[in-house]
């Protein structure tokens, strides 16, 4: 019985994919391709699922996703030296662009995004995805989606994965202590892998990316997963779940973006992802940071889908500029936004928000959208000395639409987007001005 059950989810599972490409989100997305919908072709791969079973739930130690280039670098590392985000648990939290911990392989102790103890507490991983594995041992609806359940690292704890990957942040200290023997709140920082050495991920990671780019003849994108030895004297594993390239675009003229005063900018920024000129840019999406809050980031995320859908269907591409991380599976990190909702965007920007440093969106599947439309990314920390964005001008702006958390603006001139490759910046410049 158990097998006619598993046979039959396989079944549903195969057809589900097939499906899947005349869903309205992959009809989106291939509308703003070359590509033609009734020219794709499917193929479905099975693979074995990495991980471990801990009763009634099965996951791995560490998921991952790793860049042989890095579009974000900060010293000392180097583009060249790549960058990867890892997880506790199933991929979900990586390829969604949850909380996650990012580094460099060739300076793991350097943690991405992290200066203070405080912000392990804000920005690193408390929950986790697992399979359930009650429903494949007995008859189950084979329509039913398998039941990936998110848990709080309680659970990993008991389970015993935690203390490979966890330590402990001491609130009375403001300090973080490794290891998880001390009271207080847990942590997932990868200290005894990253620090201590327990697995040698970061080498693992750096030699396959050297081989893989190697062997593609330019940088890659690799998704992984790792189970650790459980029990003592099992072998751990460490696993390649996809490879593919990763477009980087190339500038063939630097562009100058020095010389212009802040009045004369929308946005100005340090940490742009993108090359070139965009110079026909005349409507502008905003989410209203006087407005926004973070409880209601799924109804924003809905309001800029419908101002999506709109623009898209005239065929007019936009500039969207919203608080928080754009594509975060985690509500409260930014804006939970499909990526069929932004689909039409030609410039995106997300910024800073009061107390919250946003990071830059390096969810695997948002981040592979990105890079293969060739879309301009600006991540903005209005903290930083190079980083200004004109909130002012923006919601001072006529307003063809105004929902309750969103603005539609059309200018009566283009903005000009300035994004120079070579050095990771770039400039939005207000209608009417040129360079």
């Amino acid at each position: 019985r158990r097998t006619r059950v598993r046979l039959a989810l396989l079944e549903s599972a195969v057809k589900r994919v097939f499906a899947s490409m005349f869903f309205q989100r992959a009809r989106d997305y291939i509308r703003v391709t070359p590509h033609r919908l009734e020219e794709e072709k499917m193929a479905v791969i099975v693979q074995r699922l990495v991980g471990s079973r801990h009763g009634e739930r099965f996951y791995p130690d560490i998921s991952g996703v790793a860049r042989s280039h890095n579009f974000y670098p900060s010293p000392p590392m180097q583009s060249a030296d790549g960058v990867v985000s890892v997880a506790l648990g199933l991929g979900k939290t990586v390829v969604e662009g949850g909380a996650v911990l990012r580094f460099c392989p060739k300076y793991p102790r350097h943690l991405i995004g992290l200066s203070s103890p405080r912000d392990y507490l804000d920005y690193t991983q408390r929950t986790f995805y697992s399979l359930d594995l009650a429903p494949f041992e007995e008859e189950t609806d084979p329509a039913a989606e398998p039941e990936l359940i998110k848990l709080d690292l309680t659970a990993a704890e008991e389970d015993g994965t935690l203390p490979a990957v966890g330590s402990v942040y001491v609130p009375q200290e403001d300090r973080i202590v490794e290891g998880l023997l001390q009271e207080g709140v847990r942590i997932v920082d990868f200290a005894p892998i990253l620090k201590n050495e327990v697995f040698p991920l970061p080498q693992l990671v750096k030699d396959v990316l050297d081989v893989a780019a190697a062997g593609m003849s330019g940088p890659v994108e690799m998704e992984f997963a790792v189970r650790l030895a459980k029990p003592e004297g099992d072998k751990p594993e460490f696993d390649v779940l996809q490879l593919r390239p990763l477009v980087i675009g190339r500038e063939l003229i630097e562009l100058n973006i020095e010389d212009h005063p802040l009045d004369d900018l929308i946005c100005q920024c340090p940490q742009v992802m993108g090359v070139g000129r965009v110079d026909d840019i005349r409507d502008v999406v905003v989410v209203d940071k006087d407005r926004f809050e973070r409880g209601a980031s799924r109804e924003v995320a809905a309001e800029v889908g419908r101002l999506n859908r709109k623009l898209a269907a005239e065929g007019v591409p936009y500039l969207l500029i919203g608080v928080g991380r754009w594509g975060s599976s985690d509500p409260w990190l930014g804006i939970p936004v499909a990526w069929e909702q932004i689909s039409g965007a030609r410039v995106i920007v997300e910024a800073g928000f009061k107390d919250f440093k946003v990071t830059p969106s390096q969810g695997a599947h948002f981040f592979q959208n990105i890079t293969a439309m060739r879309i301009g990314y600006f991540t903005v920390n209005l903290d930083g000395a190079e980083a200004f964005l004109d909130w002012d001008w923006l919601l001072a702006q006529p307003a063809a639409e105004i929902l309750k958390y969103t603005r539609h603006v059309r200018l009566a001139e283009p903005a000009v987007v300035l994004m120079n490759g070579h050095k990771s910046k770039g400039i939005i410049l207000k209608p009417g001005l040129t360079s």
